[in-house]
Parts: C-alpha cells; sequence; structure tokens
C-alpha cells in the first residue's frame, strides 16, 4: 500500500500573533499543534531567507541567512536578553492580516539591538555564541561583514557603492570597514544566533510532533546579495558586479510580456569545473533546516530564460542549455539520496521532463491549471496525476480558491462543479480540497487560506508586480472547529492521515 500524505501550505509569516508579521513564537508551536490534531504530515512554508526590494523571499541578500523578521521578542524575553516593556507599547501595524513591511523595517530594529546589548551582557552566552560562529563560519562573516557595509551606504545595492575598492574586495580597504563597523558586524552576527536558535526550536518540537518541514530553495539568488560580491566568478557579471544577463520567463499565463525576475544568471560552466561545489554546499545547508526540498523553478536546471541584464521586460530572450543531470549526479554523490519536490511548472519541454525523469524527484500538481481546461486533456487534471507527485490546488502565485473560481468562465465553473460533484450549499473550497485530497499523487498540500474559505484579498503573491504581495496573514479566529473537521475527515477519507498521530 502506498505511503499517502498531506500536509498544509503557510508561511511563517502569515502567522497571527502581537507582532506586525508572523514569528517563530507561541502562534508557531500552536499550528504546529494544529497540524497534529488534524492528522496531518507536512508544513510546507516559503523561504526562510532574508528578504529585500519588494519583500520578497525569493529575493535574498544571503542564500543561507535567515530573516530576522521571523525572531520572536517574547522569546528573546525567555532568554533572558529582552524586557517585556522594551517592546510593549510599540505599534506594528495597523491591520492584523497585512504585513507592514516599512513600519517593520523602523520598529523592529531598535528592539532587536536592545537584545543584542542583553544577550552580549551575559557571560554564559560567550562559549555558545563562539561555537555558533564556528559552526556558521563558510557564510557567516561574509554575510555580517555585506549587511554592515551595505548599510553604511544607505542600503544601495551592492552596485552602487561609492567606494568601488570594497566592492571588488580590496583587503586593505576590506579591514577598515571590519573595524569601523565591528559593532554592527557583530549585530548581524549575532541576529543570525537569535534566528537559528528558535528555528532550531520550532523545527525540533515538529519533529516531535511528527511533523516535517518542506523548505523552498530560489534557484537564483539577488543580484544585490553576498554571493554576486564573495563570489562573483560563480555569475555573468562585468566587472562592477552588474550582471551581463538575468533571469525570467517569457510571456505565461501570469504576464503577457513574461516575468522579469532580475537575478543574475549562473556561469554554469564555471559551476561544472568546481564539480558544483557550491550547490552541493548550498543544498547541505538547506536540509539543516528542512526535512524535505523543494527546489523552486526546476525547469531551469534544463533550459533557463537568459534575458539582457538592461532588459525592461523579459518577454524577448533566449533558451540557455542548464546544467541538467550532471549537476544533480554531484549532489547525489556527495550527499547520497535526499527528499526533494522538483517544482516543474511553467514551459516543461521533453527535456526538462527527461531531467526529472533522470532524478526521480516527484513533481507537481496543479489542480487549478486543470480544472480550466474543460476538456479535461491538461496534465495537471486529478485524474491525469501520478502517485509520484505533489499535488496543489495552487501554489504561493496563484489565486486562492474563490478568486480563481469567480474568475473563470461560467462554461469552467459548470465543469469545476460536475467535476468535483459539488452540493448546492457547499463551498467551492471545500469541493476543490475534496478532489485535491482524492487525487492518486503520494502528498498532496492545502493552502491555508483555501482551508480557512478566505477571499482572493488574501491572494500571498501576484507575478510579475511589485508591492502589495507577500503581506497575507490569517487570524486565529478563522481556524473554527468546523473548518478542522473537515481537514480530519478529508485526511482520513482519502488514507492520507499521520498514523504517528492517531
Amino acid at each position: 500500500m502506498t505511503n499517502r500524505t498531506s500536509g498544509v501550505l503557510l508561511h511563517i509569516t502569515s502567522l497571527p500573533g502581537k507582532f506586525g508579521i508572523g514569528t517563530f513564537g507561541k502562534e508557531a508551536y500552536d499550528f504546529v499543534d494544529f497540524l497534529a490534531e488534524t492528522k496531518q504530515t507536512y508544513w510546507q512554508i516559503l523561504p526562510l531567507t532574508t528578504t529585500s526590494y519588494g519583500d520578497s523571499p525569493y529575493q535574498s541578500f544571503s542564500a543561507i541567512a535567515g530573516n530576522t523578521n521571523l525572531i520572536d521578542f517574547d522569546l528573546l524575553v525567555e532568554a533572558g536578553c529582552l524586557q517585556v516593556t522594551d517592546y510593549e507599547t510599540v505599534h506594528f501595524g495597523d491591520d492584523p492580516e497585512v504585513i507592514d513591511y516599512a513600519q517593520l523595517f523602523t520598529t523592529r530594529r531598535p528592539i532587536l539591538e536592545m537584545a543584542v546589548k542583553g544577550f552580549l551582557a551575559q557571560d554564559k552566552n560567550s562559549a555558545v555564541f563562539r561555537e555558533f560562529e564556528k559552526a556558521n563560519s563558510s557564510w557567516l562573516n561574509d554575510y555580517a561583514e555585506f549587511m554592515a557595509i551595505k548599510e553604511y551606504f544607505g542600503n544601495k545595492a551592492l552596485q552602487e557603492w561609492e567606494d568601488k575598492k570594497v566592492l571588488a574586495r580590496n583587503e586593505e580597504s576590506l579591514e577598515a570597514y571590519r573595524q569601523e563597523l565591528a559593532e554592527q558586524i557583530t549585530y548581524f552576527k549575532v541576529t543570525q544566533y537569535f534566528f537559528f536558535s528558535q528555528w532550531k526550536e520550532l523545527k525540533a518540537y515538529a519533529n516531535q510532533k511528527h511533523i516535517k518541514i518542506i523548505g523552498d530553495m530560489p534557484i537564483y539568488v539577488s543580484a544585490d546579495s553576498v554571493e554576486v560580491w564573495t563570489k562573483p566568478q560563480l555569475f555573468k557579471l562585468d566587472q562592477e558586479r552588474k550582471p551581463l544577463y538575468v533571469a525570467g520567463v517569457p510571456a505565461d499565463n501570469f504576464s503577457a510580456d513574461g516575468q522579469l525576475w532580475g537575478n543574475p544568471i549562473y556561469d554554469w560552466s564555471e559551476h561544472e569545473k568546481t564539480g558544483f561545489s557550491w550547490w552541493i554546499y548550498r543544498i547541505h545547508e538547506s536540509f539543516k533546516l528542512y526535512d524535505v526540498l523543494r527546489i523552486d523553478h526546476f525547469k531551469g536546471f534544463s533550459d533557463f530564460w537568459q534575458v539582457a541584464g538592461d532588459a525592461a521586460v523579459a518577454k524577448i530572450g533566449t533558451w540557455e542549455p542548464g546544467p541538467g543531470y550532471a549537476l544533480f549526479k554531484a549532489v547525489k554523490e556527495a550527499l547520497g539520496d535526499l527528499p526533494i519536490i522538483a517544482e516543474d511548472l511553467g514551459n516543461i519541454d521533453a527535456k526538462a521532463r527527461k531531467l526529472l525523469n533522470d532524478c526521480g524527484y516527484p513533481g507537481m500538481k496543479i489542480l487549478q491549471f486543470g480544472l480550466e481546461d474543460v476538456e479535461g486533456k491538461s496534465i495537471d487534471s486529478p485524474h491525469r496525476c501520478i502517485p509520484n507527485s505533489v499535488s496543489y490546488t495552487g501554489t504561493h502565485d496563484n489565486e486562492v480558491i474563490n478568486g480563481w473560481y469567480n474568475n473563470l468562465t461560467v462554461e469552467q465553473q459548470e465543469y469545476v462543479d460536475d467535476y468535483s460533484n459539488r452540493k448546492p450549499i457547499e463551498p467551492v473550497t471545500q469541493a476543490m480540497l475534496r478532489v485535491l485530497f482524492a487525487t492518486v499523487s503520494d502528498t498532496v498540500i492545502a493552502t491555508m487560506q483555501d482551508i480557512l474559505d478566505l477571499p482572493a484579498s488574501s491572494r500571498m503573491n501576484r507575478p510579475s508586480t511589485i508591492g502589495g504581495n507577500w503581506q497575507w496573514r490569517m487570524k486565529a479566529e478563522d481556524l473554527t472547529q468546523a473548518k478542522k473537521d473537515f481537514l480530519v475527515k478529508m485526511t482520513t477519507l482519502y488514507q492520507r492521515g499521520n498514523e504517528q498521530n492517531d
């Protein structure tokens, strides 16, 4: 009998709570309890790395460092680093369902600075912090220096730094900044210690409850990142580290102009020369954080869309060959068989399908895409799912079910209703979740907005748009007993229950 499982997609930032954004605090532990109570196996989240322009977790200053917005202040009080009075009167935002990133940018920093001072003032912390520095020496120093220098230059992008010597990593210039910015560098190191300590505790709690974490690894890094600064040879850049070419996708369902992501393109020949050592390292670091890893834009490893670095839109570009199976062969030889999910969405041709088959990873099925085809011929149609796949009604880039259904034609709506055998007064979210859990896919992941039957305004991201994304937060009171009961019913009816939580 196959091991049928299920889980829920909810990013940490979308958790409820009093700090203007979801954190690693009490509400995260409550969410783990909810997953265990409803017999789930997985909690899927978005990347935990730092966010930059546009607040996207897919545009990070570092491929490794954690997002310090997720650090919980109450846990820092428990650790003796803060007093409740340090933040109890601070205003973190007006709307409990919408993250105000600009507000957080100004309000969180002074509190974290107090926490860093409180942490360093305790002698008992010196040994554990030194151990953390040592264990993370492969990235921590470079990251802290990058962030401190970036801040010194008014948070400008790396390519706009006025001092071209430090941009080029002249050692004499670097040493001068290390001395001048020593306090800020320490701040960035200690806050990373806070992040990783709190996440480690939360993940351990989830694992004790037999919940596994599905993490997310973007294929690309940001042009404004520590990797571009310290490892320029891995990318196609000019002398000032400006991308010669950037990533994106051609015109698609989301945008007539394509999606211009702006991330620098890898110099794959250089990666191959090193035996893909940076990729092996990156994936190894990811599995310190997660139990299962979803690799975003898997298509880009077979062929990728390359756009000129100064292009305004992505529709004009070229398909270029990616590293193919050689990369994943090297990863397997170095790290063994790993639980990886391939995000194989978009323009998937025979070459991309062959790469997925060679790797053996489960791909993804998006039921919204499948049920838009009233002839039922889409590869994403529920009846075309295969066991070695992970099915979703939609991802963070899609409309939530209510928004999606309301935008369908009358013919498509009738098809969805007939296909799901939707009852006259049944919410379309429940009908779609029923279809999802019934598929033959070994694993299905339900989006939290759909479990809560929320409207279109709860959408997480609209690709190719800046502003208004990544802001949605759930309200704790929306998770009623009736919604929990429905999730349990679907999970057990279609034999996906986590038997360890019976």
